[in-house]
């Protein structure tokens, strides 16, 4: 596996000048071998401007490949209409990756289209009921906190949240090392039987899954390191992943406006909550690896994110954290 990365190059609130450049950088500063998939005569116009040349194949000759796609997903398509085409850069971008001409998918498009045409090409694992996006966000103590889901998903069954925590403990365990995950659910108290519905449900099926259960988080938890795992629906977990950036951006630039810390010091601790540091999130459940970045991505963000799906790809993370929850899933009822 050369670790190809597919990215869909006209996704994105900025399109190919971003994701162009940004692939570009992966390549020449990370070794990443990278295949464009857009309009070939935009791409190529970017890729001259940026003295890069494009080969054949990209990963086959481990360089920078174009792939014609005549068409763009725009960033408001519903999901199901965008999965339903098939000459869009993104349409084209997933099934690159079922064809196994490339290892790995990277979008900044809409996050329901990337989504729907992931499941739709690539498939989801055995037993998987809906794919979950994953960030680790930096904690208090030291390490990290896996949101699932960020977004995917934004109305869940209970049995799915069930299966995001499952989800997310395999990536803390298989990507961020952690060897006995401790998973907590998002909600408005931590008193059982807080929460509406959904979480009510769901804090009575976790219990019951082959993962440590800490019970229920509140908000004022999700940076503070009381988990390891944030199990949420993705309306919920996107809007507290833009939160936490927003509110970190803002808290910074008081602090820098009052004075009372050192500017190398805060854009340190800025960069550890930046879009732009972590790439996107890992969308967790499929067959292959596929990462979302950020719909504002800027080329730094676009190099991170393939540098991230590279990585992935490579450890064959996707597989491994499939094949930790595919024994538990075995067991559950569909609902």
């Amino acid at each position: 596996m050369t670790g190809t990365v597919v990215v869909d190059a006209m996704g994105g609130d900025h399109g190919p000048a971003e994701t162009v450049a940004g692939a570009v950088r992966a390549w020449r500063e990370h070794g990443v071998p990278v295949l464009l998939v857009g309009r070939e005569p935009l791409l190529r116009l970017h890729l001259d401007r940026l003295g890069a040349t494009a080969g054949d194949g990209g990963g086959g000759g481990g360089g920078i490949g174009v792939v014609h796609a005549p068409d763009a997903v725009p960033m408001a398509e519903p999901g199901a209409r965008a999965a339903a085409g098939t000459t869009s850069s993104l349409v084209m971008g997933c099934d690159l990756v079922r064809q196994g001409v490339g290892d790995a998918f990277v979008s900044a498009g809409s996050t329901g289209a990337v989504v729907a045409c992931a499941v739709r090409a690539i498939g989801r694992a055995e037993g998987i009921l809906r794919p979950a996006l994953a960030v680790a966000l930096p904690s208090l103590a030291g390490g990290a906190g896996v949101l699932v889901d960020a977004g995917a998903t934004a109305d869940p069954t209970p049995e799915m949240i069930g299966q995001f925590a499952l989800l997310g403990a395999a990536y803390a365990r298989v990507v961020l090392g952690v060897a006995d995950p401790v998973a907590g659910l998002l909600s408005i108290g931590s008193e059982p039987g807080k929460g509406n519905r959904l979480a009510r449900r769901a804090a009575e099926i976790l219990p019951g899954l082959p993962v440590r259960f800490h019970g229920n988080i509140e908000g004022h938890d999700v940076l503070a390191g009381a988990v390891d795992v944030i199990a949420t629906d993705g309306f919920t977990g996107n809007v507290v992943l833009k939160n936490v950036e927003g509110t970190v951006r803002t808290a910074l630039a008081m602090v820098a406006a009052a004075g009372i810390a050192s500017p190398a010091r805060l854009a340190e601790v800025a960069a550890r909550y930046d879009p732009r540091t972590h790439g996107g999130a890992a969308l967790l459940g499929l067959k292959g690896t596929v990462v979302v970045a950020h719909g504002s991505a800027t080329a730094t963000t676009i190099a991170r994110a393939c540098v991230v799906a590279h990585d992935l790809a490579r450890a064959d993370v996707a597989t491994r954290i499939t094949s930790q929850v595919a024994a538990p899933l075995a067991t559950q009822p569909v609902p």
